[in-house]
């Protein structure tokens, strides 16, 4: 074996050991692989809904178990967790006013503000509150979600 390729696999040997090194030192959060979302709705309950938040365009604004590419997305509220932080017959009420901006006030363009949806059939907006209010947070991440909601809504950080 020439010195050169001696060289070449030292390198490569250490590179590796450095790898293997650095993975074994790394302290893993309790909570890195978990998952902080999950819904309690019924199958039944989550594929209408989805149907109706996917025929209204729900995610063209708002993320939803995916995460969007921060160039394309308006500050619209994630509905991951939104169950967690409002309930259903809050939603319920959101979706069923002429001015959603009346309930919650924004700072967003009006081209980007939420539409009402008061004329959905009644039972569709009941569907979506119910499956939007099933959509939780676990609580080792609920002061996260609270604060980035804040931040969307406020366009400052909230004080601790």
């Amino acid at each position: 074996m020439r010195r050169g390729e001696k060289i070449v696999l030292g390198i490569i040997g250490l590179v590796l050991l450095a790898g293997l090194i650095k993975s074994q030192l790394q302290v893993e959060q309790p909570h890195d692989r978990d998952l902080p979302f999950y819904s309690t709705a019924t199958p039944d309950v989550a594929r209408d809904a989805m149907d109706l938040i996917r025929a209204n365009k729900c995610r063209d604004c708002h993320s939803l178990w995916t995460l969007k590419d921060m160039m394309e997305s308006v500050p619209a509220p994630m509905l991951d967790g939104i169950g967690t932080l409002r309930t259903e017959k809050w939603l319920y009420a959101y979706l069923s006013t002429s001015d959603p901006q009346s309930m919650v006030p924004t700072r967003l363009k009006k081209k980007y503000q939420m539409p009402s949806f008061a004329e959905m059939p009644d039972k569709d907006r009941k569907l979506v509150a119910s499956y939007l209010s099933s959509l939780k947070v676990k609580d080792w991440y609920l002061k996260q979600t609270k604060k980035a909601e804040f931040k969307k809504l406020n366009g400052v950080e909230m004080k601790e």
